[in-house]
């Protein structure tokens, strides 16, 4: 085990560790918490941050808990593609979905502060469906049942037995959302304008445009302790709300003429919301001056929005980045991922601090990641920051613990008996690994590859302090076109973001279909 883990360890210390290491040390030098507090319209950005990140978690649990229900307590056709369609929009890039609600939304909600809680609520339903609806799917139905013969209304049972049952279920998607909805970068780039800065975005700004590192720094750390207090509490509160159940439990074939249509018309309701604005996305790519047309597809391959423009971004090289980039952070994750779950397994009790450690750059923004990374190798002999290979590096960090997760519970279904058995008729450990240990994982393996490269594919946060002149990946390019005047370079820019959500929404169906995104809770 030592000998397995040692390679994913290294690596961890190396990449993650050490830049937040440096990011600290930069926050303790003298005054300069001082100075990064008392910078102007700093208030201002931690107020719209908090708001905007509450406003949007309590839409977003409003809005899918009845999606929530209906998942969880109801079988009919085509139940299977509306989780799939559901959960589309999470995994999507929030470079996509902000380019989704740019192309949806009216002009004059362009760079306010509703668009960007509307792409949240969008973006993060699936975590309600999924949290909430997992935990509504095994609540004891004798229990509203005898509410019900009791003389309940559906109201009284909902307020006074299923919400209580549904708390630490609610608390978990509630914290995941704000987790998420507080450390927004890519949509509310797009879609909150400069007038509407959450903290990840200020962070980016004060380090890349006004060269105030120091003060990214602060405000990383500041983040980094916000966030985990709020998983301490959230872990602390759900651990006391816990409730065992007893009783029968799982979906039902609605039986009723009214639960029929209830049922068809949540359904129906449910899809349109979630495929709304990924068609008015791709719809947009094809119009220019009120008509259809395909120039911005036709021109991907050119930097000039006419002879002698210049464009500053050239769409079809931002692609071939991009897959460049997804294909080294794929082969990355694997690599590592794929040792470390197997150092992980065979540890047992052992290997739990290097799952945890590898699970530690899920709970960091991509944006601290990218700022760390960037004031650790800068000098001499570590001045690695012109170097091509240390964005998929940054990528593959992200997308490695959903490798590990994917893995793991597979490797620890093996019982040790046929690595014995294997070692009894003369094989190798490398033979018996082989035979038995890579054979189970050698399709999920795949899945998982597909999933990192999608994670790089649209990756934003960390990105925007690693990229260069001429290395600009897909999301970098999307954010500047839709960022210039005119409408060919926005064309363009929903032309790439639709080629984007494409890719990602085909990977996310293998990986669905392999069990991966499942295996992410395990």
């Amino acid at each position: 085990m030592p000998a397995l883990a040692a390679g994913p360890a290294i690596g961890l210390a190396l990449f993650y560790l050490w830049p937040l290491g440096t990011l600290l040390a930069r926050v303790v030098q003298p005054g300069s918490v001082a100075d990064a507090l008392d910078a102007p319209g700093l208030g201002r950005v931690l107020w719209f941050t908090l708001w905007q990140a509450l406003a949007s978690t309590v839409l977003t649990v409003a809005v899918g808990f009845a999606p929530a229900y209906l998942l969880a307590r109801y079988r009919f056709l085509g139940r299977r593609a509306l989780l799939a369609l559901v959960t589309v929009p999470f995994m999507l890039p929030t470079v996509v979905v902000g380019a989704a609600f740019l192309a949806l939304l009216p002009q004059s909600w362009h760079g306010t502060a509703r668009a960007v809680v509307v792409a949240h609520v969008f973006f993060n339903i699936a975590v309600v469906v999924r949290l909430v609806g997992a935990m509504w799917a095994v609540l004891p139905t004798d229990l509203t049942a005898a509410a019900r013969t009791l003389g309940a209304s559906p109201a009284q049972v909902l307020r006074h037995v299923v919400l209580p049952l549904l708390r630490p279920a609610l608390a978990a998607a509630a914290t995941v959302v704000f987790l998420f909805t507080f450390t927004s970068f890519g949509a509310v780039k797009l879609l909150g304008g400069a007038a509407n800065p959450t903290l990840e975005v200020e962070i980016a700004r004060r380090a890349t445009q006004l060269g105030d590192v120091d003060g990214a720094a602060v405000l990383s750390l500041l983040q980094l302790v916000v966030l985990a207090v709020l998983v301490w509490w959230s872990a602390r509160w759900q651990r006391r709300a816990a409730h065992p159940f007893t009783g029968a439990s799982g979906a039902r074939r609605p039986r009723s003429i009214r639960e029929r249509r209830m049922v068809l018309g949540g359904a129906v309701l449910t899809a349109l919301v979630m495929v709304t604005p990924l068609i008015v996305l791709v719809s947009r790519s094809f119009r220019l001056g009120g008509r259809w047309s395909f120039h911005a597809w036709r021109t991907l391959g050119s930097a000039e929005v006419r002879p002698g423009v210049s464009l500053g971004v050239d769409p079809l090289a931002s692609l071939v980045t991009s897959l460049r980039f997804a294909v080294v952070a794929s082969a990355i994750s694997v690599c590592i991922g794929g040792v470390a779950a197997l150092a992980i397994a065979t540890a047992r009790r052992r290997g739990r601090w290097l799952d945890v450690g590898l699970m530690l750059p899920l709970g960091t923004s991509a944006v601290t990641i990218g700022l760390g990374m960037l004031i650790t190798f800068d000098t001499p002999p570590f001045d690695w920051r012109a170097s091509w290979w240390l964005i998929p590096l940054g990528h593959a960090l992200v997308a490695t613990p959903f490798v590990v997760r994917a893995l793991l519970p597979l490797l620890r279904s093996i019982p040790p008996e046929q690595r014995d058995a294997a070692a009894t008729l003369g094989a190798s450990p490398l033979r018996a690994w082989v035979a038995i240990d890579l054979r189970r994982i050698a399709l999920p393996l795949l899945a998982s590859s597909g999933l990192a490269a999608a994670i790089s594919l649209g990756e934003f946060g960390a990105t925007t302090f690693l990229t260069r002149a001429g290395r600009d990946t897909m999301p970098i390019a999307i954010a500047r076109l839709l960022g210039r005047a005119g409408e060919v370079p926005r064309a363009q820019g929903f032309a790439l973001a639709s080629i984007l959500l494409v890719a990602t929404a085909v990977i996310i169906g293998v990986a669905e279909r392999q069990g991966v995104l499942d295996a992410r809770g395990s």
